[in-house]
């Protein structure tokens, strides 16, 4: 992942041409630092188990019949996590990496592309932030804080968010990258967040590792976060399972 910033990421931050940044639709955009990433990291990952599947999010983009594999033992990438972030030249932004298999990440990594942090997690062996095992923590704040993301909701629900459950926290601007809010809500910055949206190599490394450190990911009826549901709407982190707890009922409101 190192490897990959140094030599398809960071010579194309602030120094995109014109041309080298493409809109998949929905205001989703690619550049062309995400294409060479994910084909780096694609080399990479086969020199190490190429006898698992390859879920990209460009591949996929191209051929959602990729999607298929998440069900089976796969790599799943986001070659440039925070691309919206990336594109405008400003942070944050990162790689992530998860292995799942039977549906689950059994393994994730999320690397800072400009500090260099870099989580990983194993599933049930702990989270760790540069080698270091830690143990997600909130931010001890009231009311908490919050990071609330409503740019996939339906206008309807955006409302019955703000009525519901806004009042109930402290908001704080959501990252648009995935690589740095799970780290937020493990690290004391962020109590709580809610995704509408719930791709897998958005949340699969992330979701992980949160839990690991002791916190709480799920859906909001409290069923676990699997990779092969990728399509399914809704799912809600929180630093601690009693902070997840408040927010489920709050959630189950809307």
């Amino acid at each position: 992942m190192q490897h990959v910033t140094e030599k398809a990421i960071m010579p194309r931050f602030r120094n995109l041409s014109e041309g080298e940044v493409e809109d998949k639709g929905g205001n989703d955009p690619v550049t062309i630092a995400d294409k060479e990433s994910e084909a780096l990291l694609r080399e990479g990952l086969a020199a190490i188990d190429a006898t698992i599947g390859f879920v990209g999010e460009e591949v996929a983009h191209a051929d959602p019949t990729v999607l298929d594999s998440l069900g089976d033992a796969c790599w799943i990438v986001d070659p440039v996590d925070g691309t919206r972030n990336f594109a405008h030249g400003k942070p944050p932004f990162g790689v992530i990496i998860a292995r799942a298999e039977g549906g689950l990440a059994q393994s994730g990594w999320l690397y800072d592309c400009l500090s260099g942090r870099f989580c990983a997690a194993h599933r049930g062996k702990g989270a760790f932030v540069d080698g270091e095992r830690v143990t997600s923590r909130a931010t001890g704040k009231t009311p908490p804080v919050a990071a609330i993301s409503l740019i996939f909701m339906e206008e309807e629900r955006r409302q019955a968010t703000r009525r519901h459950i806004s009042p109930n926290y402290e908001l704080v601007d959501i990252p648009f990258c995935a690589a740095e809010q799970y780290p937020r809500l493990g690290l004391g910055q962020n109590d709580v967040s809610i995704f509408e949206r719930t791709l897998a190599w958005d949340h699969a490394a992330g979701a992980l590792w949160l839990e690991e450190a002791g916190g709480k990911v799920a859906r909001p009826d409290g069923s676990p976060y699997r990779v092969d549901e990728w399509d399914r709407k809704g799912l809600l982190g929180a630093s601690t399972p009693k902070l997840w707890e408040e927010l489920s009922k709050l959630y189950a409101k809307l």
